[in-house]
């Protein structure tokens, strides 16, 4: 049984991560990372096929520092907007961490045009305690269509 506090760390870490995101403070939001981690986005079809093909796939929080840098610094696109719409989170057990399934919507505003939806699908995470906080060992993104608009360019 997961104890009330820790339900409200787990409540209180998706909201950062969701906050963080959506306000482009990249920096903050990969201190929510353990320090051994990885970070998977992929098609729900590659995901319950078992096959390794991602759309985004980093395997080290320097992977990710890497992926900031580039987002921030070298990558030239159109800016956009980032809306998380984070459901409500089922811890599935507690072995090797907190095993965390999650749905999440992330919309996508550009200036100039409408909203739109980015991706739905889930999260579905491995959650550790690192220097007392909670921290993301394991991220996995999984949306539910095969095809996302153009580019993913910001973290999801």
């Amino acid at each position: 049984m997961i104890e009330p506090q820790t339900h409200v760390a787990i409540h209180a870490l998706y909201a950062r991560y969701a906050a963080l995101l959506d306000s482009g403070a990249y920096e903050d939001w990969l201190g929510l990372f353990a320090q051994e981690c990885s970070y998977l986005v992929q098609p729900r079809e590659n995901f319950e096929a078992g096959l390794p093909l991602a759309t985004m796939r980093f395997e080290s929080r320097g992977m990710l520092a890497d992926r900031i840098y580039g987002v921030t610094e070298t990558l030239y696109h159109a800016p956009y907007y980032q809306r998380h719409i984070l459901g409500i989170p089922l811890v599935d057990g507690e072995d090797a961490g907190l095993s965390v399934t999650m749905n999440v919507v992330v919309v996508r505003t550009h200036n100039d045009q409408p909203s739109d939806i980015l991706l739905s699908g889930e999260y579905r995470d491995l959650l550790l305690e690192e220097d007392g906080q909670l921290r993301i060992a394991e991220k996995r993104c999984i949306f539910d269509s095969e095809l996302i608009p153009n580019s993913l360019i910001y973290p999801v």
